[in-house]
């Protein structure tokens, strides 16, 4: 499977930005979705998770209620839609597929219980 996430930039704090990650490769609906980020300095950190079929998500505490990951099964493609960024926020955003079991959420913010990954894309968020 391969991953291309997009959609990065500059964004003011408490502005809105979408990043994306298109998939392709395999059947999109067969994999769990997650986002992670990584700020300078710092380890790799689940942010977001979507299930296959997209009914279900699960979040980090400090993305709760700012973000929302969502999935376009036909069109292949991933959003994580973030609201009202802060400039802890900055960090390079990355999406990954694991296989959609009925484990699929289980240790959901270890980086290896993913099977692929995306380049990661650049956000940076301004005060």
């Amino acid at each position: 499977v391969q991953l291309q996430a997009s959609g990065g930039g500059l964004v003011q704090a408490g502005d809105s930005l979408t990043l994306s990650c298109a998939a392709a490769g395999d059947t999109f609906s067969r994999y769990a979705m997650g986002w992670f980020r990584q700020a300078p300095g710092k380890v790799r950190e689940f942010v977001a998770i979507i299930s296959g079929s997209g009914r279900t998500q699960y979040y980090q505490d400090s993305a709760k209620g700012r973000f929302a990951i969502s999935r376009d099964n036909a069109k292949n493609t991933v959003y994580l839609q973030m609201n009202s960024p802060t400039p802890e926020d900055t960090a390079i955003y990355y999406c990954a597929a694991r296989l959609y079991t009925t484990a699929w959420y289980v240790e959901r913010w270890d980086p290896k219980r993913y099977d692929y990954w995306g380049q990661g894309t650049l956000v940076t968020v301004s005060s």
